[in-house]
């Protein structure tokens, strides 16, 4: 069979063509490709940016929220505080009124007060104003209105007192003194009376400790301290005329001795721990008050025997110059061993 000289010569006219077709081809998509990158890298900022725009959107929503939900949180505060200051003027006290406040919780809209709370019997420990009979924690004597600490002590010896972090006087909203009383904090033995009839006491302690004490006056008289520490005082003017003299040493003893009483927190109109059984000295091995915030007259210790007698690191001042003697150790006071040092005069004013 013969071939065709036509159709073998139109193939090869055709072939050179087809192949510059797909260079051509080939060229094209390549050109297209390198044009497409600088707007490949144009979009890829943008992107970025897109992103970044919903995230900070994403941040500022919860912001937003966070911010509402902390004034919803402000009002609720202050409508739980709003309660205080009116079961204070139904005449409770600041604990009873505190603890109604802390035990209750909303349940349907109402208020349920857990009763075990309100029903305890009071006690020295908790905190609850009243009278006791050292060394027992139970009151002889407790009333709604009746709002000071006040310890006895008779012819018991006491291991361990302390008091702390406590508001006294009229250092606080809606308080007072007690009617007759002129004396947030009374420390100390009682003077001779003759009627009723009481013969003078004094309380002796191995090592007593007062501390960070803020007061309108502070007053020491009638003291004996083997080792009498005044230190870090700052008063709105001070008078330190304490004398030399022979105190002994001590500490109290007892054996098998009581338990120790031990209570912080709490605000009261006084405080008062005396030796109030007639001719009869109170004893106390440790008697520590810390972090005791006054206003309303003066912070007193008076007749006390004893071993260790630390004043440091407490505030004095009515705001009534230098001239005043605010904090005042008194003659009256004797010592063995005596540190006094950086105690200074500054400008005081009365307890806010």
């Amino acid at each position: 069979m013969g071939i065709d000289k036509r159709i073998v010569l139109s193939k090869l006219l055709k072939a050179p063509r087809s192949a510059f077709n797909k260079v051509k081809s080939v060229v094209k998509t390549t050109v297209d490709k390198i044009l497409a990158i600088p707007g490949a890298i144009m979009r890829s900022p943008m992107g970025a940016f897109r992103k970044a725009m919903a995230a900070r959107d994403w941040v500022f929503e919860k912001i937003e929220y966070l911010n509402s939900e902390s004034e919803k949180w402000k009002r609720a505060f202050n409508i739980v505080k709003s309660p205080y200051s009116f079961l204070r003027m139904m005449g409770l006290s600041p604990q009873m009124a505190a603890g109604l406040l802390v035990a209750g919780s909303t349940v349907g809209g109402g208020v349920v007060v857990n009763e075990t709370i309100i029903d305890r019997p009071p006690s020295f420990s908790a905190g609850d104003p009243g009278i006791y009979n050292a060394p027992s924690d139970s009151p002889i004597f407790t009333a709604k209105e009746f709002n000071t600490l006040r310890l006895d002590l008779g012819s018991t010896p006491i291991g361990v007192v302390e008091i702390s972090d406590i508001t006294v006087g009229t250092a606080y909203a809606g308080s007072a003194l007690p009617s007759g009383e002129t004396k947030p904090v009374i420390v100390g033995g009682l003077p001779t009376v003759a009627d009723p009839a009481f013969t003078e006491t004094y309380l002796e302690v191995g090592h007593m400790t007062v501390d960070r004490w803020r007061c309108t006056q502070l007053t020491l008289t009638n003291i004996e301290a083997h080792n009498l520490i005044v230190r870090d005082n700052a008063s709105d003017g001070q008078s330190i005329a304490a004398v030399a003299g022979t105190p002994r040493d001590r500490a109290i003893s007892g054996g098998n001795r009581a338990d120790d009483m031990i209570t912080s927190g709490g605000y009261y109109d006084q405080v008062k721990i005396t030796s109030a059984t007639t001719a009869i000295n109170g004893q106390i091995d440790r008697l520590v008050m810390s972090n005791i915030w006054t206003k309303g007259g003066a912070c007193v210790l008076d007749r006390i025997k004893a071993g260790t007698l630390e004043i440091i690191l407490n505030e004095v001042g009515a705001g009534d110059g230098f001239a005043t003697k605010d904090f005042s150790i008194a003659t009256s006071v004797i010592y063995k061993s005596f540190t006094n040092e950086d105690n200074v005069e500054v400008s005081i004013a009365e307890a806010p």
